[in-house]
């Protein structure tokens, strides 16, 4: 069968964020094609804690309004579940916990303070040496690798079309618009491209002679063998970010970055071990009743950051028919409501729902080149990481 000469609507990159913009373009009818060198949901979009609490981002409204309509909306499990606990251990975390939370108050959500014996009532592994914690009427998380694969099924009842192992390698450019994607299978031509390529997106955009500001960073994940279900299964605390899975297990995150260089940045092939340690150490210390229980996986993805910490989901004036999306680690939890901005960027210049300009790329048109040295965000030796 021949390939796909092209589509309305070509994007780039089969995570999350490319997915779910891909997803909602052809609920609504377009004809959309998802180019991605390897997978889909291979690296950061499958590799993630599945938190889905945002509430401080333009998309956070949209994003608690549409997770828990996800599985319905897609015709497949995500395995959302609703409401977050963040566990306190020292006076600086209480005190980042409450901010987070009254973030949330701020835009119409609801949370409680917890005690230490409400906290153990809740989350019954939890020691002594937490001092209370917060409890999100918000918020929830999902499994990465069913949404992923949610997505890409949907996209493709609705005729949208996924080409996985295909490189991008260039662009066709013709008076001031992109006309073709090139890649290792042959060009593909567009009316509009949408660059969601996680870490790579800022090599895209400089194809484009447009300057996009990008660290890649390692991040390693770790999973427990399963434990008995917690009332609540989404936790956070003492840096880490995670949540229990239905069948039990413990998959849980938190840093800290091993920032890499550009040229490094597939998704690695061996997690990093100090770095599984210390996350191994920190969910100890965060759940003592469940220091006990062995690790029986761990594994490492790469994602992307911008200098201020907040994705860039902005429609090009040149070339005028290209959207920039790269969420900055957050993409999962605001994959429902960015791909649906995502969508109406294309469909109308604009995000009809929510405010962008606070994402817009012009906030870094003064940003140095030597950006990451200044921020310390270059890439450490092995011991420096043995000692974080």
């Amino acid at each position: 069968m021949s390939e796909p000469s092209g589509a309305a609507v070509v994007i780039i990159g089969g995570g999350v964020t490319g997915l779910s913009a891909g997803w909602w373009l052809a609920r609504a009818g377009v004809d959309v094609l998802v180019l991605e060198r390897g997978i889909v949901g291979w690296e950061a979009s499958g590799r993630n804690g599945g938190g889905a609490t945002h509430v401080y981002s333009p998309f956070g409204l949209e994003e608690q309004r549409l997770w828990p309509q996800m599985d319905d909306l897609l015709g497949y499990p995500t395995e959302y579940q609703p409401r977050r606990i963040g566990v306190a251990l020292t006076e600086p975390q209480w005190a980042l916990a409450r901010r987070w939370a009254e973030i949330g108050e701020m835009r119409g959500f609801r949370w409680e303070s917890l005690d230490r014996r409400q906290l153990k009532e809740l989350v019954p592994i939890v020691g002594d040496n937490a001092i209370g914690g917060t409890y999100l009427h918000f918020g929830g998380h999902a499994n990465p690798q069913r949404t992923v694969q949610a997505y890409a099924w949907a996209l493709q009842d609705h005729g949208g079309r996924i080409l996985q192992h295909t490189t991008v390698t260039g662009f066709t450019v013709r008076g001031g618009r992109v006309t073709a994607v090139e890649t290792t299978r042959g060009p593909f031509g567009a009316d509009t491209v949408v660059i969601a390529a996680g870490p790579q997106t800022g090599l895209f955009a400089d194809m484009l002679g447009v300057a996009l500001p990008l660290a890649p960073a390692r991040v390693e994940m770790i999973a427990t063998e399963p434990i008995p279900l917690m009332p609540t299964g989404g936790v956070a605390g003492n840096g880490l970010y995670g949540r229990q899975t239905l069948r039990g297990n413990l998959v849980y995150g938190g840093g800290p970055h091993e920032w890499v260089n550009v040229p490094d940045m597939a998704a690695p092939e061996h997690p990093n071990s100090p770095l599984v340690r210390n996350l191994a150490r920190r969910l100890a210390e965060l759940f003592p009743g469940a220091a006990h229980v062995r690790l029986i996986r761990s594994w490492g993805g790469v994602v992307e950051n911008t200098p201020d910490g907040l994705p860039v989901i902005d429609r090009l004036s040149d070339p005028d028919n290209v959207v920039l999306a790269t969420m900055s680690s957050v993409g999962f939890g605001l994959s429902p409501a960015a791909g649906r901005g995502i969508s109406e960027l294309v469909l109308h210049g604009r995000c009809l729902f929510a405010d962008l300009a606070a994402l817009a790329l012009r906030r870094f048109a003064d940003t140095p080149p030597d950006w990451r040295e200044r921020a310390g965000w270059v890439v450490a030796d092995a011991r420096l990481a043995e000692t974080r």
